[in-house]
C-alpha cells in the first residue's frame, strides 16, 4: 500500500493506493472517494471476524463502532480519506512494537496490523480523556490524524505533555497523570490541570491544538434550538 498525502498541513486528506490483492482498513465514515473497482465491508472488527467486544471497548475510546474494509479484488485501486477535524495527518510503520494511539487520531491501517484496545485506568478519566485508547500492533502501515498541525517529540528521560495534545506515544514509554504546576491551586488557575508525563525512551506525536478546548471555546456562540 502506497500512502500519499495532499493539502498538507491544514486539510489534509491521504489517499490510499492499494495494488491487486491488497487491503486497507478505515474508520468508518473516513472515505472522500474510491475507485470504482473496489470493494468495501463494513465489520464490527478485523475483516472477516465478528469482534463485538473488541468494537464496543473501540467505542468506549471515542473510536466508531464500525470499520470498513476496502479490497483491490479487480486490478489496482485508491481510497481518499479525510477527518472531522481540520489537520495533518501521518504515516508510520508498525513492525513487531505497539503504538498507542489516542481517541480519534486513527484513520486506517494496512491489513497486517492487528487494532485493539488498552485500559488506561481511572487515571484517563481524572483528566477528562476515555477510558480506553487503541493499540495498534503486528506490522503495516497505520495512517492518523491529528486537530492542527502534528509533530513528535523524542524523549529520553521525561517529559511533560498536555493530554489533550496527544495523538500517539510508542508503547515502550511509561506515563502517569500529574499537576502542571508546583501545586494543584497553581495548575488549576494556569487553566492546565493535569498533564501526562512520559518516562522512558521513545516517541510521542502531538497536535497543535486540544479538541476539547476547542468545543468549550464554541459554547458561548452556540444557540439553543427551540
Amino acid at each position: 500500500m502506497k500512502i500519499e498525502f495532499t493539502h498538507q498541513p491544514g486539510n489534509t486528506a491521504a489517499t490510499l493506493q492499494l495494488a491487486q490483492g491488497e487491503r486497507c482498513t478505515t474508520e468508518s465514515g473516513a472515505m472522500i472517494a474510491m475507485s470504482g473497482g473496489l470493494d468495501i465491508e463494513t465489520t464490527t472488527h478485523k475483516r472477516g471476524k465478528g469482534g463485538l467486544l473488541k468494537a464496543a471497548k473501540r467505542l468506549l475510546g471515542g473510536e466508531s463502532f464500525f470499520l470498513n474494509h476496502f479490497s483491490a479484488r479487480q486490478g489496482a485501486g485508491e481510497v481518499v480519506l479525510g477527518t472531522a477535524l481540520a489537520g495533518d495527518m501521518m504515516a508510520y510503520r508498525v513492525d513487531g512494537d505497539a503504538l498507542m494511539v489516542q481517541a480519534g487520531s486513527f484513520v486506517a491501517c494496512e491489513e497486517g496490523v492487528e487494532i485493539d484496545t488498552s485500559w488506561q485506568g481511572f487515571k484517563n478519566l481524572l483528566s477528562g480523556e476515555s477510558l480506553f485508547w487503541l493499540k495498534l500492533s503486528g506490522r503495516g502501515q497505520v495512517v492518523l490524524s491529528a486537530f492542527g498541525a502534528i509533530y513528535p517529540i523524542e524523549v529520553d528521560g521525561e517529559h511533560i505533555v498536555d493530554t489533550g495534545h496527544i495523538v500517539a506515544f510508542q508503547e515502550s514509554l511509561d506515563f502517569s497523570l500529574t499537576k502542571a504546576g508546583k501545586s494543584w491551586l497553581h495548575s488549576m488557575l494556569g487553566g492546565e490541570g493535569l498533564v501526562c508525563k512520559f518516562k522512558g525512551r521513545g516517541t510521542v506525536w502531538c497536535q497543535s491544538h486540544n479538541p476539547g478546548s476547542f468545543g468549550l471555546s464554541l459554547r458561548p456562540t452556540l444557540k439553543r434550538r427551540k
